[in-house]
């Protein structure tokens, strides 16, 4: 699936993806992935729906759901590189995602973030319910 924006364009095509620069974003620019390895990466990738950001051929922004497609979403590493940032191009690049025609109609959608609330918001991402009924089984090391 392929969206375009001005000169910009989302795709989902995995193939098309920039691994090293989602490697290098992960593991020098964000909080939550800083020890995840290239190996893990791309398990991620390939078991993901993803949404490469691009400018031309150059990405420029990512982001993956982890589903089963009926009830459930996961939406984690979305990012916008910095000099591309302030362009509302990770606000398109959520109502893409929520608007993907394999995820609607689920029951939930869930997402951890230290500091994007605000975007999150516009597509109705709330704190827990129920925060009662969760639980979670975590790495040491997870953010």
């Amino acid at each position: 699936m392929k969206t375009k924006h001005g000169n910009f364009e989302i795709d989902t095509d995995r193939k098309r993806l920039d691994v090293g620069l989602i490697q290098k974003f992960l593991v020098e620019d964000s909080y939550w992935a800083r020890e995840r390895t290239e190996e893990q990466t791309r398990t991620a990738i390939e078991n993901s729906i993803c949404f490469g950001l691009y400018i031309g051929d150059k990405q420029i922004g990512f982001a993956r759901v982890v589903s089963d497609k009926a009830t459930f979403a996961y939406v984690g590493d979305v990012f916008i590189v910095s000099e591309y940032r302030g362009q509302g191009l990770s606000k398109w690049l959520m109502q893409e995602i929520v608007d993907h025609p394999e995820l609607q109609g689920l029951r939930r959608w869930v997402l951890a973030t230290r500091d994007a609330h605000g975007l999150y918001e516009q597509f109705e991402f709330a704190p827990l319910r129920h925060p009662d009924r969760w639980m979670e089984k975590t790495a040491p090391n997870a953010y």
